[in-house]
């Protein structure tokens, strides 16, 4: 019996000439206007696109929470089923007998340089610290937040949102695009991980669809990043210059203020569009090893000045929890919980003031003590004993309410950024088998996640363990909480210049971020082409940092006290729809490995046949 031979026509037609020659016009028009129309509706009506935004957001999380939560978990499964079995797991990407385009050490040293960016300069503080406070087991009352008691819990959700979970979001899109573009010798886009199920179909306005959801999810994850990794280089430049009108004072402590943020954005993607139209691949070469030798020096401040053995016991016991609560971490969602269903799970003596009770009880944010100093009429006419009744009641709104803001948001972050780092990690692994490419890129950069959230935010912990720092760690902005530690950890002309490496650091993240994002969304509208245009790298360049600058304005709107919030909402809504691209991208990657095996065994089975 013949097996039919795998869609590899994909056919995805470019202009020939012109401006947007090499390009798809329907991918670039549609991906444009919609950035355009975002732009202008954040830039006339900020207020409303904030309000909109938000609304949007929180409709959505009430719905599509849990999905968020169990694909992730579905996507972890997924890698280590394809990883273990033997007759998946052996699948070269590429052709047979090609030996890996990259030696292991620069292999993994390029992982690294992909895991630590800026998401890990702004939290490898500010995560561990933030958790130590509120999380899942802090929510339900089980530990008392910014205790000893709540160190195991906080590291088991910081290693979830930053471990093999998050890098399987990578590493799906990653794999589904290696395996075609070696295997198959297709184009390296999006559309190409889809082809087992749609054949055809994608040479033309799915194909179109398909692309421009990856483009608008990189175009949204890598705001997010620039926009948290602008925050903390206005935080550095304050730190080291002291200069007021970047930051906003009004607040319990200082954070960067609408100004700083929007002058910091300029500068930085400033920086990135001469980058990106430079075409001199050695700067961004030297940028990354600077990268890389900056982050050792941060690292060691950290391991000698810091609290290094609170921090390795934490990375193992920390690990151990994590790997024992798997797959409860997986597919553990929480769904909200309407006002009726709080009623009915209140005391008789409280279900009267129902109405006043919900929003408290339900806050993820409150703890027992807020919600009782914030009772008024006849809620707080209530027995004490009654009002903690009443906050308990509201645990499963609390639980919800801190997943779907916390553990929803990482997972959209991944989700949304995955294009670009699953490019990435595609173009360095051909020759790999997919074993190889599961474990090294998912076990490897969890690992130095890892080591940089214990060693950096351990040693805040300790600090506030301690009574060292006091609370200032706790206080600070999360951007800000990396330069505090530092300066309850050493002082004076070391300080500075760490402080001053520090912000050098950021900007080369931010700077590379940006460059390699523009190459990205560049690559998927030319359908696959590493070489673009440079004109299109500008075009780019100046969207991406409208997008970002109008949604920190409209963040900013209407009293809001985070601008990054329209980011952030904006982001979750945009990654939506490429969460269902990457869930048909392992249906159709199972389909694939399925049918080229049975390939492989006639193409066996013919050649073993005596002649006739």
């Amino acid at each position: 019996m013949t097996i039919k031979a795998p869609f590899t026509e994909l056919e995805i037609k470019k202009s020939p000439a012109g401006f947007y020659e090499g390009y798809s016009i329907p991918i670039a028009l549609i991906s444009k206007l919609t950035m355009v129309l975002l732009v202008i509706w954040a830039l006339v009506w900020p207020a409303n696109a904030n309000g909109v935004l938000g609304s949007v957001n929180s409709a959505l999380l009430q719905g599509f929470n849990g999905f968020y939560v169990i694909i992730v978990g579905l996507f972890a499964v997924f890698l280590a089923v394809i990883a273990i079995l033997p007759q998946t797991g052996k699948r070269l990407m590429g052709r047979a007998g090609e030996a890996p385009e990259f030696s292991n050490f620069s292999w993994f040293s390029m992982m690294f340089g992909a895991g630590l960016g800026v998401g890990l300069m702004v939290f490898a503080t500010a995560e561990p610290l933030g958790l130590w406070g509120s999380n899942p087991e802090t929510v339900s009352g089980a530990v008392k937040g910014n205790s000893p008691e709540a160190l195991t819990s906080a590291y088991r959700y910081t290693f979830l949102h930053y471990g093999f979970h998050a890098w399987s979001i990578y590493v799906v899109t990653g794999l589904s695009l290696a395996y075609y573009a070696y295997t198959r010798d297709m184009p390296l886009t999006i559309r190409s991980a889809l082809t087992p199920l749609f054949g055809k179909l994608l040479n033309g306005p799915v194909g179109h669809i398909v692309d421009v959801l990856g483009v608008v999810a990189t175009i949204l994850g890598v705001s997010v990043t620039i926009g948290f990794g602008v925050s903390q280089f206005i935080d550095g430049m304050y730190a080291i210059t002291g200069m007021d009108w970047m930051m906003d004072l009004t607040g319990d402590a200082p954070k960067p203020g609408t100004v700083g943020l929007i002058v910091g954005l300029v500068c930085i993607m400033g920086m990135s569009i001469i980058s990106a139209v430079s075409g001199v691949g050695r700067g961004v070469k030297y940028l990354s090893n600077l990268n890389l030798v900056l982050s050792l020096i941060l690292l060691l401040t950290f391991v000698i000045f810091g609290s290094f053995l609170f921090a390795m016991t934490t990375y193992a016991t920390a690990l151990a929890d994590y790997i024992w609560n798997f797959l409860s971490l997986s597919f553990g969602a929480y769904g909200p919980q309407s006002a009726e269903a709080y009623a009915a799970a209140l005391p008789a003596e409280a279900k009267a003031a129902a109405g006043e009770l919900y929003g408290g009880a339900t806050n993820a944010w409150g703890s027992l003590e807020g919600f009782q100093k914030g009772l008024t009429g006849s809620a707080a006419a209530l027995a004490p004993e009654v009002q903690t009744a009443a906050y308990n009641a509201g645990t499963q709104g609390r639980q919800f309410g801190w997943q779907s803001g916390w553990t929803t948001f990482y997972w959209a972050w991944w989700i949304a950024f995955s294009p670009f780092v699953g490019l990435f990690l595609a173009r360095i692994s051909k020759g790999r088998t997919v074993r190889e490419f599961i474990l090294g890129c998912v076990i490897a950069p969890s690992l130095v996640c890892f080591a940089w959230m214990t060693i950096l935010g351990g040693t805040a912990i300790d600090l506030e363990l301690t009574g060292d720092a006091n609370g200032t760690i706790i206080a600070a902005s999360n951007t800000a909480k990396l330069f505090v530690t530092l300066g309850q950890m050493i002082s004076g002309g070391f300080l500075t210049a760490i402080t001053v490496m520090c912000v050098v650091l950021i900007m080369t993240f931010l700077v590379t971020s940006a460059d390699s994002g523009i190459l990205v969304m560049n690559t998927i509208m030319s359908g696959g082409e590493q070489e673009t245009g440079i004109k299109h790298r500008i075009v780019w360049g100046v969207i991406l940092t409208l997008v970002i600058g109008t949604l920190l304005v409209a963040g900013k709107t209407n009293g809001g006290a985070d601008p990054m919030e329209a980011l952030k909402s904006a982001m979750i809504i945009g990654a939506l729809p490429f969460t269902m691209v990457m869930g048909l991208m392992c249906v159709s990657l199972t389909k694939a490995l399925y049918r080229d095996g049975m390939r492989d065994k006639h193409t066996a089975a013919t050649e073993a046949a005596p002649a006739e």
